[in-house]
């Protein structure tokens, strides 16, 4: 009997995948985590039945995530990652050689323990001595720290259950207050097909804080629609304006220089959401 997985993304839209089997699944304090093996795919993490991600496309969201502020920022020293259980985003963070530290602050534990079991391309950099894991709220973490980190990149689920708080002109002002005064942050913001409307909430919330705003879009394929925006704010480097001295040779299969700025030429109906 074949087996399929599916992610219900609308009430009448999803996307499938078949099984070959089922690594791990179980309940956490926070959220159901399934770690399974798909034919196209490879190993697929879902939380709460959303894809999260998988061994053949985690790159592209992985390395835009990174990348984009971590070339617009001038010497990024100290970053912090909120959420990204999956060691991805830390894994290209750790290719500057500038970064001194990087935090991962995430609030499953589970999710970083069957990353490291199951997705070891991806996690393999979390016992880098440059990282350091801190397992706990990641709200309570931006709260707690003061003009800390250069970088800030939020890498989180979609707006529910652990991660609401992480969509909150609160959370954003919290962040504002992390940075120091030259700094950058990011946050996944979800597709422009089915949440225009928190695209629409994010940018005119984050406007309000950073002078710099500014979304970017890269394709996903097993992510909903496959067109996924990111949402940059920064106190002073504007990502549309990094000198090609900035950038340095790095291994990728995404980001290039090109596209850095590329990146942020939008179809009209997502530039309408921003504006």
């Amino acid at each position: 009997m074949e087996l399929w997985y599916t992610e219900k993304q609308t009430d009448s839209f999803g996307i499938t995948a078949k099984v070959k089997r089922t690594h791990h699944t179980e309940q956490t304090e926070f959220q159901k985590l399934d770690m399974i093996e798909t034919e196209e795919w490879g190993n697929m993490l879902t939380l709460d039945g959303m894809v999260m991600t998988t061994e053949r496309d985690e790159f592209v969201y992985h390395e835009m995530v990174a990348h984009i502020p971590l070339f617009t920022h001038p010497n990024p020293k100290h970053v912090l990652v909120v959420g990204g259980g999956d060691g991805g985003v830390i894994r290209e963070v750790l290719k500057h050689p500038s970064v001194e530290k990087a935090v991962l602050a995430e609030i499953d534990g589970k999710v970083v323990e069957y990353s490291k079991k199951y997705l070891p391309t991806i996690a393999g950099d979390l016992e880098d001595e440059r990282v350091s894991v801190e397992i706990g709220d990641g709200f309570m973490h931006i709260a707690e720290s003061e003009q800390e980190y250069d970088v800030i990149m939020v890498d989180s689920t979609e707006p529910v259950g652990p991660a609401v708080n992480l969509f909150t002109k609160g959370f954003y002002a919290g962040i504002a207050k992390a940075l120091k005064e030259d700094g950058i942050f990011v946050a996944q913001t979800d597709n422009p097909w089915f949440k225009a409307d928190l695209i629409k909430q994010v940018m005119g919330d984050v406007k309000e804080i950073f002078p710099i705003t500014r979304l970017y879009t890269a394709n996903i394929p097993t992510y909903p629609s496959g067109l996924w925006t990111f949402t940059i704010g920064s106190k002073k480097h504007d990502p549309l304006e990094v000198s090609d001295q900035r950038f340095h040779e790095i291994d990728t299969k995404y980001y290039t220089k090109e596209l850095h700025k590329a990146s942020f030429a939008l179809p009209k109906f997502v530039k309408d959401l921003t504006e």
